[in-house]
């Protein structure tokens, strides 16, 4: 079992920059892949960026290609998202999830997920 917290959402003026953080408890972290995912209002959650289990590895929504970095630390059982050049249609609850394909994927591929976290980007 993987239990997952996310922090650091919040609200961001267009242009700027926030980092989301996933805390993991279980003994399993390292060996997953992980990921990110959003869900804005009225739409479906959609794959946002994922990283293997050694972070040498990663793959992104072309959406947020150049935009986003995603990094882990297994040490600290964290992984993080950086956020840069944030835009309005970046507004949405985004979640944390754990276990899933190293590639673009869908919310049903996903076997743990955190309870979310709200980002805002206003214009």
């Amino acid at each position: 079992q993987v239990q997952l917290v996310e922090s650091g959402g919040g609200l961001v003026q267009a242009g700027g920059s926030l980092r989301l953080s996933c805390a993991a408890s279980g003994r399993s972290f390292s060996r997953y892949t992980m990921g990110w995912f959003r869900q804005a209002p009225g739409k479906e959650r959609e794959f946002v960026a994922a990283i293997s289990w050694s972070g040498g590895g990663t793959s992104y929504a072309d959406s947020v290609k150049g935009r986003f970095t995603i990094s882990r630390d297994n040490a600290k059982n964290t992984v993080y998202l950086q956020m840069n050049s944030l835009k309005p249609e970046d507004t949405a609850v985004y979640y944390c999830a754990a276990r899933l394909p190293l590639r673009v994927s869908k919310p049903d591929e996903v076997n743990y997920w955190g309870q979310g976290t709200q980002v805002t980007v206003s214009s």
